[in-house]
C-alpha cells in the first residue's frame, strides 16, 4: 500500500513520526489513519474517536467497524464539550471550545505520539475556529502539509480500498444548530433522530437544520426533486422526531451554509 501513497505524504507522515489520529470515520480521518499505519506500522499509529452528544450513535458504530478492519489500535474518549457553557452558547466560536476539550480529552493518550487531525487543504478557506484551537495545543495537519486536497483524498483512498472514499461529510450535529441557538441535547437528539431514519429511508446524504420548531432537510440539488416526491415519508420521519413543522431546501445540500451570516455577525 506504501506505493500506491503520495511521496509528499510520506515525508510528512516520516516527519511527524509516532502519531494520535483524531478519528471521525470520514474519508480524510480514515485515510490519514490507513496512511500512516503503512508508513509507520501499527506500533506508532493509535486512533482515538470523540464521543459526545454531538456524534451519532451509527458513527460511533462505524469507526470501530472500520478500525477493526483495517487493524487500527483504535479507543474512543469521552470529550466534556456539553458541561461548558462557551460552547452550549453556539456562538461562532463553538468549533473552537470543541476542539478544545477534543486536544484536552486526548492528552490522556498521547504519550509521546503527536495528535493529528484530517484537515485538507479545502478546509483552510472556511470558517473552522477549531483548527486554531488544534494547532495552538500542537496539533498537526499531515494532508495539508501533503498539500492534498478532497478530490484527491478521495482517489487516494479509492485506489488503495478504503471503503471510505466515496463516504459523505458527516459533520458533528451541533453544526445543524445556527450560531445563537444554544446547545442543548434534546436538539442534538432531534437531529440525530431524523436524520438517522432519513438515511434508512434512502436518503444517503442528508442534513436537517434545526430553527425551532422548524427541522430544514437539506440534499443534495441533483435529490431535491426526488426527496420532493417522497414528503410524506419525509414529513412523517422529521415530525417524528419532535419537529413541529418540515421544510426541503430548494437550493440543495451545501457544507457551511450557516456560515453564511458570518460577515454580519463579526462586523458587529
Amino acid at each position: 500500500m506504501r506505493t500506491l501513497l503520495p511521496s509528499s505524504l510520506i515525508e510528512v507522515i516520516d516527519d511527524v513520526g509516532p502519531m494520535v489520529v483524531a478519528f471521525s470515520g470520514g474519508v480524510d480521518s480514515s485515510f490519514l489513519a490507513v496512511a500512516a499505519l503503512a508508513v509507520l506500522g501499527p506500533d506508532s499509529v493509535r486512533a482515538v474517536t470523540a464521543v459526545s452528544p454531538s456524534l451519532a450513535d451509527d458513527d460511533l458504530a462505524y469507526c470501530q467497524q472500520l478500525a477493526t478492519k483495517w487493524g487500527l489500535d483504535w479507543s474512543a474518549i469521552e470529550t466534556g464539550e456539553m458541561a461548558d457553557g462557551r460552547y452550549l452558547a453556539n456562538d461562532i466560536d463553538r468549533c473552537y471550545w470543541c476542539k478544545s476539550h477534543l486536544m484536552d480529552g486526548l492528552v490522556t493518550v498521547v504519550g509521546d505520539a503527536t495528535v493529528v487531525l484530517g484537515v485538507n487543504v479545502d478546509d483552510l478557506g472556511d470558517h473552522r475556529p477549531g483548527q486554531q484551537a488544534a494547532r495552538e495545543r500542537g496539533a498537526r495537519f499531515p494532508l495539508v502539509d501533503a498539500g492534498l486536497g478532497k478530490l484527491e483524498i478521495r482517489s487516494l483512498a479509492k485506489s488503495i480500498g478504503l471503503e471510505t472514499w466515496d463516504r459523505p461529510a458527516a459533520p458533528c450535529l451541533a453544526s445543524r444548530l445556527p450560531y445563537g441557538t444554544p446547545v442543548t441535547l434534546e436538539r442534538l437528539t432531534q437531529v440525530e433522530r431524523a436524520e438517522r431514519d432519513l438515511r434508512r429511508l434512502g436518503l444517503v446524504e442528508v442534513r436537517v437544520r434545526h430553527h425551532g420548531e422548524v427541522g430544514l432537510v437539506e440534499v443534495p440539488a441533483a435529490e431535491v426533486e426526488h426527496a420532493a416526491s417522497r414528503r410524506a415519508e419525509i414529513a412523517d420521519i422529521v415530525r417524528n422526531a419532535g419537529f413541529r413543522f418540515v421544510g426541503l431546501d430548494l437550493e440543495g445540500l451545501q457544507s457551511g451554509r450557516l456560515n453564511r451570516g458570518l460577515a454580519d455577525r463579526t462586523d458587529r
